[in-house]
């Protein structure tokens, strides 16, 4: 009799082992999973800390052009300063190569994107002559992967 009663305490402690059988693989499968979510995210990160670095860049670039103008224009003669740096002037077409050349992405080849150039009068002096003109500079560019266009707009009181 004394052999028949520890012969279930055996077949309990066998079933359990049995019972608990995949569980080690399953916890590993489900920090694999959060891994892996963990990465993704840190990719996705990166690709958009790429993309605003990229938008920094190309804003930077439109400025450094603007202010390339303005001080091209500061430079030249008052008197001649619209008809100079008009759309048709050759200080515009001059300044619009180096526009054209700066990489900024889609600004080559394309006429929507083109920049321009207004000219607002100041007041006159006595002799009837613009005391100073003010000038608004729009550089235009669009991403290669984005449907719309950004600008910079630069204003500037030319004396």
């Amino acid at each position: 009799m004394k052999s028949s009663i520890p012969l279930p305490r055996m077949q309990r402690r066998q079933q359990q082992p049995s019972q608990q059988r995949g569980v080690l693989l399953l916890e590993a499968l489900i920090a694999i999973l959060i891994f892996s979510l963990g990465i993704l995210g840190v990719v996705g990160l990166q690709a958009a800390s790429i993309k605003q670095a990229t938008a920094a860049e190309d804003r930077a670039k439109a400025a450094s052009l603007a202010n390339d103008l303005i001080s091209r224009m500061w430079s030249s003669n008052h008197a001649t300063l619209s008809t100079n740096f008009s759309s048709t002037g050759d200080g515009f077409t001059h300044w619009l190569t180096t526009v054209e050349n700066s990489q900024l992405p889609g600004v080559k080849g394309s006429d929507s994107l083109k920049p321009t150039i207004s000219f607002t009068d100041g007041p006159a002096s006595a002799t009837g002559i613009a005391v100073s003109t003010q000038a608004e500079i729009v550089i235009k560019w669009q991403a290669h992967n984005e449907s719309s266009a950004h600008q910079y707009t630069a204003i500037a009181v030319i004396k």
